[in-house]
């Protein structure tokens, strides 16, 4: 991975971190854990969260036996064992993770500060057309299932899944409350939808989650079908055309390795940490090149 070439932007990096614990707590619980907090979804839909540190901690940092008492009440819960945080702000939780067990995967940050010049958007092939969709748009069920079939269908080359995996995502998508709670978030103004669009279908689509002045562009997934068009991007200038658009001066994304990063830096964004993700080992498992740090649909990306 190529190092950032510099220390962030220290301002920049406390708007991030505040960003991380704030967005879950509109939809989950934090539970305390001294120096690591550990956020557990109200109900039981919604999405899963993770365990990060918490802001503002004064005591001691975080132990091996610290994340081992996160660990067992995942487990409790039946959680994803999963821990999130940048590196470039609490470097020490590395070391206290490993020892607990658990494998730590860097992801390139990547920032437009409020400073940063959005790269215009490119232009789509064809009939080929962006929209911000809203809550009761006909095409929302199929613009949240669309990620879901790219993170399902890994690679970065034009794949055979299409119209046919795509409806099949968005029924059940729409049977599990995955479709009614997106329309609820974009109604509360906490989630912003973006979609391609030809001809009535939807192959590609992504979202930014706003909180006062940052927001992450997130699950940006495109059809296989429809890979290698460019509508990853498009779909991402949108996202920060819309945020800037409504008063948001920092928009931030992970990727999954610095290929993807490369992509980004098209529309824009520059390198600016380095996000760690640690989960247990799982040494068969292969990570989408196109995918950012969440392949879920939700939290990942690909361009």
């Amino acid at each position: 991975m190529t190092p950032v070439d510099r220390a962030p932007d220290p301002a920049l990096l406390d708007g991030i971190e505040r960003y991380y614990d704030a967005v879950p707590r509109s939809a989950a619980t934090a539970e305390d854990f001294g120096p690591l907090t550990l956020f557990v979804r109200k109900g039981s839909t919604g999405w899963h969260y993770y365990a990060r540190p918490t802001p503002g901690h004064d005591g001691p940092a975080a132990t091996a036996e610290d994340v081992r008492r996160v660990l067992e009440r995942q487990r409790e819960l039946g959680l994803p064992e999963a821990f999130e945080w940048v590196a470039e702000r609490n470097p020490e939780l590395r070391a206290a993770v490993e020892a607990a067990g658990l494998t730590v995967h860097e992801h390139p940050l990547l920032v437009l500060g409020p400073q940063d010049e959005a790269a215009p958007a490119p232009v789509l092939p064809g009939p080929a057309e962006v929209r911000v969709l809203a809550a009761d748009a006909p095409e929302l069920a199929a613009a949240v299932a669309v990620p879901h079939v790219a993170f399902g269908n890994p690679g970065t080359a034009t794949g055979t899944a299409g119209a046919a995996e795509l409806a099949a995502s968005a029924a059940t998508l729409t049977a599990d409350g995955g479709v009614t709670r997106t329309a609820q978030r974009i109604t509360d103004g906490v989630t912003v939808l973006a979609a391609v669009l030809e001809g009535g279908e939807v192959l590609c689509a992504g979202q930014h989650n706003p909180v006062g002045p940052v927001t992450e562009v997130v699950g940006v997934g495109t059809l296989p079908s429809a890979r290698r068009r460019g509508l990853g991007l498009a779909v991402t200038a949108a996202l920060v055309a819309h945020a800037r658009a409504h008063g948001v001066r920092t928009v931030f994304l992970s990727a999954s390795d610095e290929d993807v990063a490369r992509i980004y830096r098209r529309a824009g964004f520059r390198p600016f940490a380095t996000a760690l993700i640690a989960e247990p080992p799982a040494p068969n498992t292969e990570q989408n090149g196109e995918q950012s740090a969440a392949p879920n649909g939700e939290r990942g990306s690909e361009a």
